[in-house]
């Protein structure tokens, strides 16, 4: 399927790896030029390099930190005009209720909504203007299905679900589509820490341990950051004008919901 969108702009946020490579590499692979950025120069290079090599598209990398005030003035002076925003920042770390304080849930909202917010009012203005735009949020399936041990990010992923709720309906007729995307488990670095985090306190081994989730999951497996990337790039696409405030689950089933 052409996704309509060659020749586009995309700012894609901690991108070097994981989901947000999964979605830089998919929308390169659609002819879109890419600002991508990530705290570590090293493999964002690397990575911003394969992409130029297989797909031939323009590549510009940003190694920062995004959630930081400098590191989001750093990414949005490189990025100048985009038409499409990817926003996507590492989650919190797990823990109970009883383990977090004020600070903590300042550092969660910080990088998992205000940061996500900033760049949707920096960027989508001039989406709007040109009467063209895309967003696309990467928060979790925690917003839909809340995890005990993430309840930092069970409440900033939910704070912002609920601002892009409201926002994706006033900018709608300006042409700028938003949307979030959830993933559920995926073979990323942030699984890996969860299984090891779940094998140390079990007493059991890391294979032990990703065995106990893959069978929560109706497919049997974890996700793939190129299946998550294709249906980002799909939700970028000329062919997403009519999905408006989504919250799109990408889980393998395992979120028993019917809505």
């Amino acid at each position: 399927m052409d996704l309509g969108i060659r020749g586009k702009r995309a700012l894609v946020c901690a991108s070097s790896k994981g989901l947000g490579r999964g979605c830089a590499e998919a929308l390169a692979q659609a002819g879109v030029d890419l600002v991508m950025n990530a705290r570590g120069a090293e493999a964002l290079e690397t990575t911003a390099q394969e992409i130029r090599d297989a797909h031939g598209v323009e590549v510009t990398t940003v190694a920062a930190d995004v959630t930081t005030e400098a590191g989001r003035a750093r990414v949005l002076e490189a990025s100048g005009q985009v038409d499409i925003l990817v926003t996507n920042a590492g989650g919190p770390p797990p823990g109970m209720w009883t383990d977090w304080d004020r600070d903590d849930f300042i550092a969660a909202l910080d990088a998992n909504m205000l940061t996500p917010i900033a760049l949707i009012k920096a960027l989508v203005p001039g989406m709007c203007e040109r009467g063209w735009g895309r967003v696309v949020n990467i928060t979790s399936v925690s917003v839909k299905a809340p995890i005990p041990v993430l309840g930092l990010s069970n409440s900033a992923r939910a704070g912002l679900t609920g601002y892009v709720a409201g926002t994706a309906r006033q900018v709608a007729p300006q042409g700028v589509v938003m949307n979030n995307l959830q993933p559920g488990l995926h073979a990323t670095d942030r699984a890996a820490a969860l299984d090891a985090g779940a094998s140390k306190a079990q007493g059991i081994t890391v294979e032990q341990a990703q065995a106990q989730r893959e069978a929560t999951i109706p497919v049997g497996r974890y996700g793939t950051r190129q299946e998550f990337g294709a249906t980002c790039a799909f939700m970028c696409s000329q062919h997403a004008g009519f999905m408006i405030g989504q919250n799109i689950l990408l889980d393998g089933g395992a979120t028993n919901t019917t809505m």
